[in-house]
């Protein structure tokens, strides 16, 4: 379980779809002055080198972030916003480094707003302590799911959250249904944002399935494909985002961006975006 390093996947096309998805939910959020706590329950580390050895090795930032940034100069709306933020991680005018959700999340935050990063991995735990620091930060290196169960009800008004596991194990599935039910119930009004992969065994429908009988209701989903699944892969094909209780004007937002996005990725490359849970 402690295996996944997300060094080796950074910038990915998957990376793109999540973050661009955080950002303009975080966005949203910001159009409030009431305070918000963060809570990044699978964190890694706060930002990765393109060119350290881990991502050289499957270099998967070139069919995801690096076209993007190439295309800066014609985005608009939610994705050139995004650009901008990920132009600001950068120490000079190239591409050379892709930011984890942690430093996404760090960048927005104001003086009202608070911050909890949960990381298991040792390694990636270390990686993420020396990066940021920051009071309103705090570093967990711990399991972040059973973290989020011990910190609700938080003290803020509000309560954004972002899961994001390796799911190298298929429990994780049915632990993130029973833990998006619970929040449900803890924190009503929690804002909820899950990411999973589409692989060609299908075991993202153990999660959405789940969901119909939770109790949930207001769940958004965002689904990029950036290829067909095929008996020859056996990698991801494409990315899926959960929303729970979304801002209104968020699935526009992020519709016009990933169309956008899926653009300069080309065929066979599209994007999807239903109610899978209505309100």
């Amino acid at each position: 379980m402690l295996a996944y390093q997300h060094a080796y996947h950074a910038g990915n096309f998957a990376d793109v779809h999540k973050h661009l998805t955080l950002v303009t939910l975080r966005e949203y959020l910001l159009r409030k002055d009431s305070p918000v706590t963060y809570v990044d329950t699978h964190a890694g580390r706060g930002l990765y080198p393109l060119q350290a050895e881990e991502a050289r090795k499957l270099q998967e930032h070139r069919e995801g972030v690096e076209p993007v940034w190439r295309a800066r100069s014609a985005a608009s709306g939610a994705l050139e916003a995004w650009l901008e933020r990920l132009a600001m991680a950068q120490p000079g005018a190239a591409l050379t480094h892709y930011p984890g959700s942690p430093w996404w999340l760090a960048t927005g935050l104001r003086e009202q707003d608070r911050l909890s990063l949960f990381e298991l991995h040792p390694g990636e735990f270390a990686h993420l302590d020396e990066r940021i620091e920051d009071a309103r930060i705090r570093h967990v290196h711990g399991d972040g799911l059973a973290g989020l169960r011990r910190m609700l009800p938080v003290a803020t008004p509000r309560l954004c959250v972002l899961i994001d596991p390796s799911y190298e194990l298929k429990e994780e599935y049915r632990e993130l249904v029973s833990t998006l039910a619970w929040v449900g119930r803890k924190a009503r009004h929690a804002v909820v944002a899950v990411w999973y992969p589409l692989l060609p065994a299908g075991r993202h429908q153990e999660l959405l399935e789940g969901l119909k009988g939770s109790g949930l209701r207001k769940v958004w989903r965002s689904e990029v494909r950036l290829r067909e699944p095929g008996a020859e892969r056996h990698g991801m094909y494409g990315s899926g985002m959960l929303v729970l209780n979304p801002p209104w004007g968020l699935e526009q937002a992020v519709e016009e961006a990933m169309s956008q996005v899926t653009a300069i990725w080309g065929a066979p490359a599209r994007h999807r975006a239903d109610w899978w849970l209505p309100e």
